[in-house]
C-alpha cells in the first residue's frame, strides 16, 4: 500500500478550535481556564481520533494560543489561523462569554459552536447568544448542544455531542478541500447530454473551484510524442496484461477486432490513463524529461473525459482509464481514488466528488438505467425478487467506467462484501476485485474504434448499504442535490443473467433498492427513478446522506429529494428560522437568502 500523500496543490484544510471564556477577571475567568482549554483539547482529540482527509493524511487541529475571553484575544486567534491557513473554526466554552466580543467574525470561515451543557455556568446560553448573533449578521453557524446535563468536572463528550462536532468537522473539510482546486474537463459536451455543458459559474461561487478545459487531442499530443512515464508504461502494461482478464467478445465474427489490433489498444488506453492522470495531478518525470509544462497538472481534484462520439467512433473508448483512475488501486499500488465522469458529466462529478469527500471511498458512475418491478421481473426471468430486492430495484449500469470496488468483492473482517476506505484494503481485496472483473471487447456497433469495457461476472454483491446522489441545475433555482440511500441487492443468478443480457452484458451491473418511506418520492421504487432528475446518478459506500446534506449546507445547495431520517439532519442553525414544519421547503428559503458561498 502507498503511503499517505497530497497530490494536488494548496494546503490541506485545518480546522481551529477556539477556546471562549468569561472575560471577567479576579476569581471567574481564573476558575474557568482550565476547564474551557481542556474542553478545546476534548474536542481536537476526538476529530484527530475519527477524522482523515480523504488521501489518508490526518486532519490538522490548531488550537488558540490562550482563551478567549474579549476582541482582543479574539483577533489575536483569527491572526494566528489567517497565518496557519484555517478556514474552519469550532468555538467551545463551558460558560457564559461575551456573544460577538468572543465569536469568530470572519464571514468566510465555516463555523460551528459547542456550547457545554451544565448548570454550573450556562455554555448553553452564550451558544444561544452567539448563534443570534450570527444569523442577525447573516453569517451561517452550526450550534452543538448535548441533551443531557454534565458536571462542571466531566471531561467526556456525550455521544450526541460527538456525533454533531464530527459530521460538522467531516462535511467543512469537504467543503474546504475543493476551494482553490479544479474540475478538469477532457474535452465538452457529450451527445447533448446538459451536465456536461460545465457551468463554471457554478463552480466558482458554490464550491470555490476553477475550471479547466482541453481537448482531447492533447492527449494524442502526448501519445505521438511520447511525453509520458515510458518505463511505468512498460511496467503497466506488464501488470495489466497478468491481472486485467480480457472478457467474452460479443461483436459479430465479420466485425471483430484481430488479435493483433487488440493488443494495440490495450498499449493505447494503457498509456491514456497515465497522460490522464498526469493532466489531472501532474508528474514530476516529465520534467526530468524536458517537459516542464506538461509536469506541473491541472490541479484537479475531479475531472470528466468526454469521450463519446468524436473520440469513440475513432478510437478506443475511455473505460478502461476512467475505471482505473476511480479505483482505489493500479501498478503502483493501493492509493486514493480520482474522480473522473464519464461523459464529462460535470454534475455527476460533482456528486462523485461529495460522495468521496464525505466518505474517503470511491463513487461509482452510473446510468440510472432501468426501474425493475417485482412484476417486470417475473415475468422475464419467471422468478419474483425476494429480499432487499423485493419491492423492486434500479439498475445501475454504464459503459464500463464504474470504479472496480463497486463489485463489493472485497470483505470486510466480517466475511461480509464492502468497499473499504482506500488505506484498509489489503493486497487480497485488490486480487478479490480483478478476478470478479474482466475487460470485455467493446461493443464495436457503440464504440466505432474499440477499446475494453469493464464487466461485473456476478454483478455487485448484495446487502451492502449505499447512497446514490445526483446534483442537478434548474434555470430560475440554480443547483440542488437528490440524495437515495439503500442497498445493493442480489438476484439468483439465472435471473441475473437474464436481466443483465437485456442491457449490454459488457458492461457493469449494480441493483439498487432504495429504502422506502411510504411517501412522497420515496412512496416506492417507480417514485425514486421518476423523480430523479438526470440520466446519471453516483453512488458510494455506505448511508452517508446526513453528511451529504451537512456540506450541502454549508455550500448553500439545497436538497431536494432525500430519504434521510429526520433527526439526523444537520444544518447551520439559521435554517429554523425559514420554518420549522417543512424542512424542506426551509432548506430553500435559507439557501436563496444567504446565497452561494463564493459569491463576490
Amino acid at each position: 500500500m502507498n503511503q499517505p500523500v497530497n497530490c494536488l496543490r494548496g494546503g490541506l484544510p485545518k480546522i481551529g478550535i477556539r477556546p471562549c471564556i468569561d472575560g471577567r477577571r479576579n476569581g471567574v475567568r481564573e476558575s474557568l481556564e482550565d476547564q474551557t482549554m481542556q474542553m478545546a483539547k476534548s474536542a481536537a482529540k476526538l476529530i484527530t481520533d475519527n477524522i482523515r482527509h480523504p488521501n489518508g493524511l490526518p486532519v490538522e487541529i490548531v488550537i488558540a494560543d490562550t482563551t478567549i475571553g474579549g476582541v482582543a484575544e479574539a483577533v489575536a486567534c483569527q491572526e494566528k489561523f489567517d497565518r496557519e491557513g484555517v478556514h474552519i473554526t469550532l468555538s467551545v466554552t463551558p460558560c457564559w462569554c461575551y456573544g460577538t466580543e468572543t465569536f469568530d467574525m470572519d464571514p468566510r470561515n465555516i463555523k460551528a459552536v459547542w456550547g457545554f451543557n451544565g448548570t454550573e455556568r450556562p455554555g448553553a446560553v452564550y451558544l444561544a447568544s452567539a448563534l443570534a448573533g450570527y444569523s442577525q449578521k447573516g453569517i451561517p453557524a452550526f450550534g452543538i448542544y448535548g441533551k443531557d446535563v454534565q458536571d462542571a468536572t466531566d471531561t467526556t463528550i456525550p455521544d450526541d455531542v460527538a456525533e454533531k462536532i464530527l459530521r460538522f468537522a467531516k462535511a467543512a473539510v469537504a467543503a474546504d478541500s475543493m476551494r482553490n482546486k479544479s474540475y478538469l474537463s477532457v474535452g465538452s459536451v457529450c451527445m447533448g447530454i446538459a451536465g456536461s455543458t460545465i457551468d463554471q459559474d457554478f463552480f466558482q461561487e458554490y464550491l470555490g473551484m476553477r475550471c479547466e478545459t482541453i481537448d482531447e487531442v492533447e492527449i494524442l499530443r502526448r501519445i505521438d510524442r511520447g511525453i509520458y512515464d515510458h518505463e511505468e508504461f512498460e511496467m503497466a502494461l506488464k501488470w495489466v496484461k497478468e491481472n486485467c482478464q480480457e472478457g467474452f467478445d460479443k461483436n459479430p465474427e465479420d466485425k471483430k477486432f484481430t488479435r493483433e489490433e487488440k493488443d494495440q489498444q490495450w498499449e493505447f488506453v494503457v498509456k491514456c490513463y497515465i497522460i490522464f492522470r498526469d493532466i489531472m495531478i501532474g508528474n514530476p518525470k516529465l520534467a526530468e524529461m524536458g517537459f516542464v509544462e506538461e509536469s506541473c497538472g491541472r490541479n484537479a481534484i475531479a475531472a470528466g473525459f468526454q469521450g463519446q462520439r468524436q473520440w469513440t467512433d475513432h478510437l478506443p473508448n475511455g473505460d478502461f482509464l476512467e475505471a482505473m483512475l476511480n479505483s482505489q488501486f493500479d501498478w503502483n499500488g493501493i492509493r486514493e481514488a480520482k474522480i473522473v465522469a464519464t461523459e464529462n458529466d460535470t454534475l455527476n462529478g460533482v456528486a462523485m466528488l461529495f460522495e468521496h469527500l464525505v466518505s474517503d471511498r470511491p463513487s461509482g458512475f452510473a446510468d440510472v438505467r432501468t426501474y425493475w418491478s417485482p412484476e417486470a421481473v417475473e415475468r422475464v426471468t419467471g422468478k419474483r425478487p425476494t429480499g432487499l430486492a423485493a419491492d423492486g430495484f434500479i439498475h445501475l449500469i454504464n459503459s464500463g467506467a464504474v470504479c472496480l470496488d463497486a463489485s463489493g468483492y472485497a470483505t470486510d473482517a466480517d466475511g461480509n462484501p464492502t468497499i473499504k476506505k482506500w488505506w484498509d484494503m489489503t493486497g487480497d481485496d485488490v486480487k478479490a476485485l480483478l478476478e470478479e472483473t474482466e475487460w470485455c471487447p467493446a461493443d464495436i456497433f457503440y464504440f466505432r474504434g474499440g477499446g475494453f469495457s469493464s464487466h461485473f461476472k456476478h454483478g455487485t454483491k448484495g446487502g451492502i448499504p449505499m447512497t446514490m446522489a445526483r446534483m442537478n441545475i434548474v434555470k430560475g433555482l440554480g443547483p440542488v442535490l437528490q440524495i437515495a440511500e439503500g442497498y445493493s441487492c442480489e438476484l439468483e443468478p439465472d435471473v441475473f443473467e437474464k436481466i443483465d443480457k437485456r442491457t449490454d452484458p459488457t458492461w457493469p451491473t449494480t441493483f439498487f433498492a432504495p429504502r422506502l418511506t411510504g411517501k412522497g418520492a420515496f412512496k416506492d421504487v417507480y417514485s425514486v427513478m421518476a423523480n430523479w432528475g438526470a440520466n446519471h446518478g453516483a453512488f458510494c459506500y455506505g448511508h452517508i446522506g446526513a453528511d451529504l446534506i451537512t456540506l450541502a449546507s454549508i455550500l448553500r445547495i439545497p436538497v431536494n429529494m432525500h430519504n434521510v431520517d429526520e433527526d439526523k439532519i444537520y444544518r447551520p442553525s439559521a435554517w429554523s428560522a425559514f420554518g420549522t414544519e417543512d424542512k424542506e421547503a426551509a432548506d430553500y428559503r435559507a439557501c436563496a437568502a444567504f446565497g452561494p458561498m463564493y459569491k463576490c
